[in-house]
């Protein structure tokens, strides 16, 4: 079970907390100062919007509805100053805003954000708008060797204890599960995943393998145990590095594992396996002819590998806020963007597969036990805090479901290497 969280007021988002200034409930208006224009401005948003089944309750409790269809949800405003700031740029200040409670949403929050998403998709204001927004505010930050370990600090570092709370409890697994059955528990689902994984890369005994980003280190532990590998895994996460190396001296793999403290562009040595997991998102667009110089340095002639992430079916940035509050630097790439991690090198793509309703699924899972602990972790942080990571979990999964995200993995090869299973059969059979 978790240990002891270390004391977190909300370092880790610096969101600015109610009574703050900038987000204080107490400049509200009273309910006579609500006039036509805050009125105006409300059918102003939800026509920018699309004009989604929703509603919008404003701070004196009157009800703002555009649409004829039946509710998904309805949005409580606390104050005037919300819809100013939703209208100037919504992707960023609606996360804030809900995370400490100017805003407040009655019905479910996933349904509201499928509704949100589907909705702004078809609206041609809104398409407009957000390339205005995306042109003038939403700048990515740089995934630089000098600047790329702060930005997996912010994310990766909150506390181990913290991610035991609602991750498998067998691996920390905090990339895509895999459901070849709908009925899986987590923890069966991950192993699937590695399973799946291992059987995609024809991984057999005395494999070298080299892992990029490898988390909390649960698929190296899983290819030396089950698979007879030997394996190498980078990380520049100095907690999760700290936690796969005590698993792995629990396990008695000390030999088998080792996990290196640096950047995956500072990996050294030939192997036969290159795989990243959930690493490529943190990558950045301008460094993937790097990483393809990497997997060519070093595998060896007839070496195979395999990169998962998180991906888009056309350039998109990451949601503004997610890419401040939760993951900055990150961005998700299209089919076409990963083909720059192959072509330099002329590597062979053998398979790609899109598991976007797995990760729906495993979101689902990570979000109903977060909300088990929910009062734990506003204890140990602080409520915007636990409110943030709920409306990253959420909104995570209405990504995945509305088709805004996708989960690609991709196994290729070298192309001279001509060592290749002629069907897929192989990723099916009973290990």
């Amino acid at each position: 079970m978790a240990k002891d969280f270390q004391k977190n007021k909300g370092t880790s988002l610096n969101i600015p907390p109610v009574g703050s200034g900038a987000y204080t409930a107490e400049l509200a208006p009273s309910p006579a100062r609500v006039s036509s224009l805050y009125r105006w401005l409300a059918r102003k948003l939800l026509d920018l919007l699309g004009n989604p089944p929703i509603s919008l309750v404003l701070w004196n409790a009157e009800e703002i509805i555009t649409s004829d269809q039946v509710l998904v949800a309805r949005v409580h405003i606390h104050d005037n100053e919300v819809l100013h700031q939703l209208l100037i740029n919504p992707a960023l200040h609606f996360g804030d805003l809900y995370s400490v409670g100017r805003i407040e949403i009655e019905g479910d929050l996933v349904d509201f954000l499928n509704t949100i998403y589907r909705a702004v998709a078809l609206s041609p204001k809104y398409i407009k708008f957000k390339k205005a927004q995306t042109h003038l505010f939403n700048k990515p930050r740089q995934n630089r060797l000098a600047n790329s370990r702060e930005n997996i600090h912010h994310h990766y570092d909150i506390g181990n204890d913290f991610y035991e709370l609602w991750l498998d409890r067998e691996a920390l697994q905090y990339t895509c599960a895999y459901f070849p059955s709908p009925d899986l528990t987590i923890e069966q689902a991950q192993r699937a995943k590695m399973d799946h994984i291992c059987r995609k890369l024809g991984l057999k005994p005395g494999d070298r393998v080299v892992e990029a980003g490898c988390g909390w280190g649960g698929l190296a532990r899983y290819m030396a145990k089950q698979y007879g590998a030997k394996v190498r895994a980078y990380n520049i996460s100095r907690q999760q590095i700290l936690y796969a190396r005590e698993k792995a001296k629990a396990d008695g793999l000390e030999g088998s594992v080792e996990y290196i403290e640096d950047d995956y562009r500072n990996i050294e040595g030939k192997y036969d396996v290159f795989v990243t997991i959930g690493m490529l998102e943190h990558v950045g667009r301008d460094n993937y002819h790097v990483l393809g110089d990497v997997i060519h340095r070093s595998l060896t002639s007839k070496g195979r590998g395999l990169i998962h992430s998180i991906g888009r079916n056309k350039p998109e940035l990451m949601n503004a806020w997610i890419e401040k509050r939760i993951f900055p630097g990150a961005y998700p790439p299209t089919l076409r963007e990963m083909m720059d991690v192959f072509e330099d090198h002329e590597f062979s793509v053998l398979d790609v597969e899109n598991l976007r309703m797995h990760y729906a699924k495993t979101l689902g899972h990570w979000l109903e036990r977060f909300n088990r602990n929910a009062d734990l972790i506003e204890q140990k942080f602080d409520r915007a805090f636990m409110r943030a990571w709920r409306l990253y979990l959420d909104g995570s999964i209405a990504a995945f479901t509305t088709g805004s995200l996708q989960l690609f993995q991709i196994s290729f090869t070298r192309g001279t290497n001509n060592n290749l299973p002629w069907t897929r059969a192989h990723l099916y059979e009973t290990p």
